[in-house]
């Protein structure tokens, strides 16, 4: 399962990822790791993105995530750096 989601509050998505708060998706998947992201300069560019990730199939999706990250490792931690 690829969950793809815009946010705007770097802190919250960590403690929801490590399953401090977990939102219905998150928690009826078992999503629990970080494989890939994407910045943007301003929210509308984000969700723009979002909609376009959303759009990819399967393969396209595991495409991005292996240019970014090739062993499928959790990334959260350098989100908090």
């Amino acid at each position: 399962m690829i969950h793809v989601n815009t946010i705007n509050d770097r802190v919250r998505k960590i403690y929801e990822s490590q399953g401090k708060l977990l939102n219905s998706f998150i928690k009826e998947y078992k999503v629990n790791k970080l494989v890939y992201y994407e910045t943007a300069a301003d929210l509308n560019n984000a969700i723009e993105r979002e909609r376009e990730i959303k759009k990819l199939k399967r393969d396209k999706k595991n495409k991005l995530v292996e240019a970014m990250n090739p062993n499928w490792t959790n990334l959260i931690y350098r989100l908090m750096k």
